[in-house]
């Protein structure tokens, strides 16, 4: 299991222990670093100021938002990061959800998102491979363009720049089954937002007939420390600000799988708080048991235990949320 740092999206403003961080993972031989978004900072200009102060370290976004971009548009960016960072760069994608697709991208959230998926990877693997004029008749992505509000006069065209790589590996965020079966057809490894080293009988239908080199990598906050408790209040935050409050009351995708993942009703109590304004009591709602079994959280010899769950699965990349070196190097330490 290769080991990767999930640096995720910025808050107020750039964080100062990123790039550090950034290197620091490579110094300890981490396989990859990754970036994110949401709505502030975007997850391509951070990976390139890391790309340029790193040598060996893959670099992917994990994720990059499909509503934010023309899958052309996105394709440019991979590739020519690619280019720039010599063949280091991973493409991860996801659609997000209706709130932020609509709410912060002003447009809609396609009703059938299996299908838009399909046909933004389409048209980035047609980018990549530059076997001619990316043409693509799709029922959300059209190119050229021939709607009605069209000049009729689009052209197909080819990238001008030829890709460092056709295999470019491209990976996807999904959550709900059907999405992370065709996750396994359509990608080069999937993203998942919460994995449990005790539970992978939830995604063991999805995950039939993986093909050779798959990646499965999910994301886990680690710290070493000797509170367990108050080391699993950032999970905590985190969980009841994705699970209350990334989604509508009718329709988030995060507290959906939590419930898939057995806990039902404690998702429903966290979305109740959370949108009644009562965010902290949303936060201390989230189980304990739920927090610890998604993470790496304890003294050293507690997490070396934990990791050989991760380990004995499925799990081929491992990216870690890690707020020190100090984790780093322990869980460097401890998977080598």
């Amino acid at each position: 299991m290769r080991l990767g740092l999930a640096l995720g999206y910025w808050g107020r403003g750039p964080d100062p222990a990123h790039l550090r961080l950034a290197t620091e993972a490579e110094r300890l031989g981490y396989d990859s670093v990754w970036t994110a978004e949401a709505w502030g900072s975007d997850a391509f200009t951070p990976l390139t100021w890391i790309a340029a102060h790193t040598t060996r370290i893959r670099l992917g976004t994990a994720i990059a938002q499909m509503a934010a971009r023309t899958p052309t548009a996105t394709a440019m960016h991979a590739l020519t990061l690619d280019h720039l960072s010599g063949g280091r760069m991973m493409l991860g994608l996801g659609l997000s959800g209706p709130q932020v697709v609509e709410g912060w991208y002003g447009r809609p959230f396609p009703a059938s998102p299996l299908t838009a998926t399909r046909e933004y990877v389409d048209v980035i693997r047609q980018v990549l491979r530059r076997e001619g004029p990316v043409a693509l008749d799709g029922r959300f992505h059209r190119h050229p363009y021939r709607g009605e509000d069209g000049t009729g006069v689009g052209k197909p065209l080819k990238p001008i720049t030829h890709p460092l790589r056709a295999g470019l590996p491209l990976l996807l965020g999904a959550e709900g089954p059907k999405n992370i079966a065709q996750t396994t057809r359509i990608a080069d490894g999937w993203l998942p937002l919460y994995w449990s080293p005790t539970r992978t009988d939830v995604y063991r239908a999805a995950l039939t007939d993986l093909p050779e080199d798959f990646m499965i990598a999910p994301m886990a906050r680690a710290h070493v420390c000797d509170d367990v408790s108050e080391g699993l209040l950032p999970v905590k935050a985190m969980l009841g600000f994705y699970i209350g409050g990334m989604g509508h009351a009718s329709r988030n995708f995060h507290a959906d799988l939590m419930a898939r993942m057995g806990y039902a009703e404690e998702a429903h109590r966290i979305q109740q708080l959370f949108l009644a304004g009562r965010r902290q009591e949303a936060v201390l709602a989230v189980p304990d048991a739920f927090a610890d079994e998604i993470s790496l959280i304890g003294p050293r010899e507690r997490i070396a235990e934990r990791l050989d769950l991760w380990r004995a699965g499925p799990v081929t990349d491992l990216l870690v949320t890690a707020p020190d070196p100090h984790t780093l190097r322990v869980l460097a330490e401890l998977n080598g």
